[in-house]
């Protein structure tokens, strides 16, 4: 921090803030030099350099990432292995294990739930007050694919212990070492053109990681990422980047290629062999970032469709009353049995407990439903009708009917006595037509009670008849005389029945 006319420059706080965590992300690489000489299985420890073997294991993850992948485990540890044995040829092949299994576990931090380190930095803020901060980074993650596999990823802050580009600029640093590497392959040093090839390829990685990191973030929460300003931004730059590098890195790819086919020297030719596949592999991860930059725009529809537009699952309330109780009543025992059965069990639960009485049940059933909210809709109220007067036939409609019926010594067909009622009403002939239905069985008991001396009586008359309104088997009908007499009582009228 400087002192410009007694005020504090944040430019100096904020470049000290990123040296201390940039310094941060290197103590888990010194804390395993300092904590091998308390392992017991460990016989000589310092025959083993654990902070080169951390950097071996962190390049392998950072060279085998992709966009949906990374390093497996298996793959990770038997590179390790073989890098350890060059440490220690003479120890055995299981310690060699041990260590490549203890080291990894390390740098992806077993021992804490959140698989992740925490350091203490001090920061300056603008008015000069000092305080302590906490700084949270991880230097190997791992995820799961689709298929539930674990594999590992580089962390950010571990790609830029690897690289060392603790606060450059990406893109910058990329074409810097470019014209390095290509400045070196002119001069003939390939062994020096190798290394900033490498350094290269990881600067891709980087970069590759960036825009994988916001697609994944919007992902989780599109309004969380900024796609009005900086994600467009960064994927125009990044397309730009991307274009000019394959040209720049197909041009080092053809001039690497002749030198290797003219060297003479099996060492130059093998370090010429090296540079060629370590380019084509940044070709091929430009090429793979490329198809990717060109679908971010229509992914990140994709996703705001998915997110904003899709309707939250809900579950509606039940209602005994109007989804069960009515059901349950429309239904006979037998069917109203499987039903209520369901519900008792869910609605009991498999503990024991006290059960309803029925005589508190019944009555909550039954119970109208309870207005839920008094901003419902205004609930109707029903407004009683009179009860219509029901229609019957007069008096003179009744003895109408009865002179047509009153047959003591003849039969007639009841097509013949609906036409002669016709005339008389209209409605007669209804009249008629349920009386002679009733004399089709007659109630021969009932009329003695009544003192009856005769009753009415039809019969199927053999013929089809249609006319009035009237269908069906024509009927033969006539009075029989009851074999005894009345009681002496008159006979009650049929009309007053």
């Amino acid at each position: 921090m400087s002192d410009l006319g007694g005020e504090a420059d944040p430019l100096a706080d904020e470049g000290l803030t990123r040296r201390l965590k940039a310094l941060a992300c290197t103590a888990p690489l010194h804390d395993l030099e300092v904590r091998k000489a308390n392992q017991p299985w460990l016989e000589d420890s310092d025959r083993y350099q654990m902070a080169e073997v951390a950097l071996d294991m962190i390049d392998q993850v950072a060279i085998a990432m992709d966009f949906e992948s990374g390093a497996r485990h298996a793959q990770v540890l038997a590179r390790a292995e073989r890098f350890i044995a060059r440490q220690a040829p003479d120890c055995p092949a299981a310690e060699h294990a041990r260590v490549a299994t203890w080291v990894l576990e390390s740098l992806i931090n077993v021992r804490d739930i959140d698989r992740g380190f925490t350091r203490r930095y001090g920061w300056i803020n603008p008015e000069g007050d000092y305080s302590l901060k906490t700084f949270d980074f991880k230097i190997l993650e791992e995820r799961s694919d689709s298929r539930g596999d674990l594999y590992l990823r580089a962390s950010d802050e571990a790609l830029n212990v690897l690289v060392g580009a603790l606060d450059t600029d990406v893109e910058s640093a990329q074409i810097a070492a470019e014209v390095r590497l290509r400045n070196l392959i002119d001069r003939g040093r390939l062994a020096d053109a190798k290394a900033v090839a490498e350094q290269a390829r990881l600067r891709t990685i980087q970069y590759g990681e960036i825009i994988r990191t916001q697609l994944e973030a919007t992902e989780r929460n599109v309004a969380a990422v900024d796609w009005l300003h900086s994600v467009p931004d960064l994927l125009n730059d990044a397309l730009a980047h991307v274009e000019a590098r394959q040209k720049e890195e197909q041009a080092i790819v053809q001039s690497i290629t002749a030198d290797r086919d003219e060297a003479h020297d099996a060492f130059n030719k093998r370090r010429a062999a090296e540079l060629v596949d370590i380019v084509e592999d940044c070709i091929r991860r430009h090429t793979a970032l490329h198809r990717r930059l060109l679908g971010a725009r229509e992914k990140f529809r994709q996703e705001q469709d998915r997110q904003l537009f899709a309707t939250t699952a809900r579950r509606a309330a039940v209602d005994l009353h109007r989804d069960l109780l009515q059901p349950v009543l429309a239904e006979t025992v037998a069917a109203a049995a499987s039903p209520l059965s369901v519900f008792a069990e869910h609605a009991v639960g498999p503990t024991g407990g006290d059960q309803p009485h029925l005589a508190t049940l019944v009555p909550a059933l039954l119970a109208p439903p309870a207005v839920r909210s008094r901003f419902a809709e205004e609930e109707d109220v029903p407004d009683p009708q009179p009860a219509a007067a029901e229609g019957g036939f007069s008096d003179q409609q009744w003895r109408a009917a009865r002179m047509l019926l009153d047959l003591p010594d003849s039969a007639r067909l009841l097509s013949h006595l609906l036409e002669e009622a016709a005339l008389i009403d209209p409605e007669v002939p209804d009249l008629v037509a349920l009386l002679a239905l009733r004399a089709f069985s007659p109630q021969i008991g009932p009329a003695l009670r009544h003192g009856q001396d005769s009753v009415l009586i039809a019969v199927p008359g053999g013929t089809t008849f249609q006319a009035g309104g009237f269908a069906g088997d024509d009927l033969l009908v006539t009075a029989a005389t009851l074999g005894s007499a009345a009681t002496g009582d008159e006979p009650a009228e049929e009309g007053s029945q």
